[in-house]
């Protein structure tokens, strides 16, 4: 191939990726819980722990998908959510830069009610979910998560980070 003839890798923004945050009991050290979901048999990374994530689907916004992802998932409501980064990273079978855009979402302690994708759900310390899910910018969005809702909210950048639901 001569390289003028190159074609460009494609960047694509149609991904969500949700930590699911629910407030930690009582008297315990870290203010927050987070939810991490483990691959069924028969799907892609099986056994791979994970946060919500998929498609934004048709004419949706990145937040409704979030919303969607999260309900689809797990079952659970979404309460708040909060943009908070995107990770980038590299499908070379397709030669695509996907961008995940990458959410906190605030529900009320439940059970996940899991869908097929998935085989069991667990609500982690953020240092104990760190250390089990597999995808190394998904422990930073935890990390980045629980940073920024420190205090229970954004704080000062609220007004930037928090979507309208």
């Amino acid at each position: 191939m001569i390289p003028s003839e190159r074609r460009s890798t494609r960047i694509d923004t149609g991904i969500v990726d949700v930590v699911v945050m629910t407030p930690a009991p009582r008297g315990r050290r870290d203010r927050w819980r987070i939810l991490t979901l483990r691959r069924a048999v028969g799907t892609r990374c099986t056994g791979a722990w994970e946060i919500v994530h998929g498609r934004i689907e048709g004419v949706e916004t990145p937040a409704q998908a979030a919303v969607r992802e999260v309900f689809e998932e797990t079952g659970l409501v979404v309460e708040r959510l909060y943009s908070i980064a995107v990770n980038p990273f590299y499908l070379h079978k397709i030669d695509t830069v996907q961008l995940a855009l990458v959410f906190a979402a605030i529900v009320a302690p439940a059970a996940a009610t899991l869908g097929p994708e998935h085989d069991l759900s667990v609500w982690r310390t953020p240092t104990t979910a760190r250390k089990h899910l597999a995808w190394p910018r998904e422990k930073d969005a935890v990390s980045y998560a629980v940073q920024l809702l420190a205090n229970g909210d954004a704080g000062a950048v609220e007004d930037v980070l928090r979507v309208q639901l």
